[in-house]
């Protein structure tokens, strides 16, 4: 009896042929953006000393380390370092125009997007925080194998119908949650502020990425043009597309600064982002961002004494 055809070994080997390339890519911006965190540490209520400093008021007697304070005549604190992980949620847009590319020299913004999820995963839970895929994962987790989950459903998700909508569900977070989300954000803009403000009531803390092509950016085209919608837009033809520039380039000024303003008015944080520029650059300003987001969250959650972790 002859042995069935087997259609998916060679799927799978091109999947696994291709995650490897994805992974090494992200460990090496990682590992690139970390020299400019290195020595990064927050107090807290770890079991690895820091540090010492002067004794303040409203300290506790508890924490005065009387052997080191007996060496002179002031009085020292001992301080360790924050060892409790927090959740951090990534989301990437999955729509049709994160298809773009415009030329050879720059890559798709789906892979841009892709590379730095992955990256800033790596940088995370080398932080020793827990990293979730928003929309996939139930939990948050840490350690070498979430990254490689990571990997895995970004790549699995390559080649699949795209999704319709380029904003995510606004779900339920874990209380002090940080939330970055990652694409073109070309929706309109009552929508993107409505999403905002959804995730912002829930008291979740948020960073919004915005990847774009350089044409989509520059409209370098010159002479008549004929440009195709990515999500069934339509077709438009234009005899001379270098006279509508400056109008254009206005447009996309403002779209981006009412990006700012919805992100800034909800406290998250917003940065702009290239495809033909390093993305070690705003990986770098990203995760020194989120670190100072956790760092808060972390001061409020030992005041409070809240805490606890769940899925969206």
């Amino acid at each position: 009896m002859a042995a069935a055809p087997n259609r998916i070994g060679p799927a799978a080997e091109q999947l696994a042929a291709a995650l490897p390339a994805l992974l090494v890519a992200a460990e090496r911006v990682a590992a690139t953006v970390v020299q400019g965190v290195h020595g990064r540490r927050r107090v807290g209520s770890g079991e690895t000393f820091w540090q010492y400093r002067r004794y303040q008021g409203g300290d506790s007697a508890s924490a005065i380390d009387w052997r080191q304070s007996a060496k002179s005549q002031k009085t020292f604190v001992r301080e360790n370092e924050w060892e409790a992980a927090q959740s951090v949620w990534l989301w990437r847009d999955r729509s049709a125009s994160m298809d773009y590319q415009s030329g050879a020299e720059v890559e798709r913004k789906q892979d841009r997007a892709d590379l730095l999820l992955l990256a800033l995963a790596s940088l995370l839970l080398r932080g020793g925080e827990h990293v979730g895929l928003y929309g996939q994962d139930n939990t948050a987790t840490g350690g070498r194998a979430t990254l490689n989950r990571l990997g895995a459903h970004l790549q699995a998700r390559r080649g699949i119908t795209p999704a319709q909508s380029g904003l995510p569900e606004a779900g339920r977070l874990p209380r002090f949650a940080q939330l970055v989300l990652f694409g073109d954000f070309l929706a309109p803009m009552d929508e993107v502020e409505a999403m905002v403000e959804r995730f912002a009531d829930q008291g979740a803390r948020g960073q919004l990425v915005q990847i774009l092509d350089p044409a989509e950016e520059d409209l370098p085209f010159l002479g008549r043009t004929e440009f195709e919608g990515p999500e069934d837009e339509g077709r438009l033809l234009i005899g001379r597309v270098e006279s509508l520039r400056d109008g254009y380039l206005q447009r996309m000024a403002a779209r981006r600064q009412s990006l700012r303003d919805i992100t800034r008015r909800a406290g998250w944080g917003f940065a702009a982002h290239r495809t033909d520029r390093p993305p070690q650059t705003v990986l770098l300003a990203l995760y020194n961002a989120l670190s100072n987001n956790l760092a808060g969250n972390l001061r409020v959650n030992v005041g409070g004494g809240l805490g606890g972790r769940s899925g969206p």
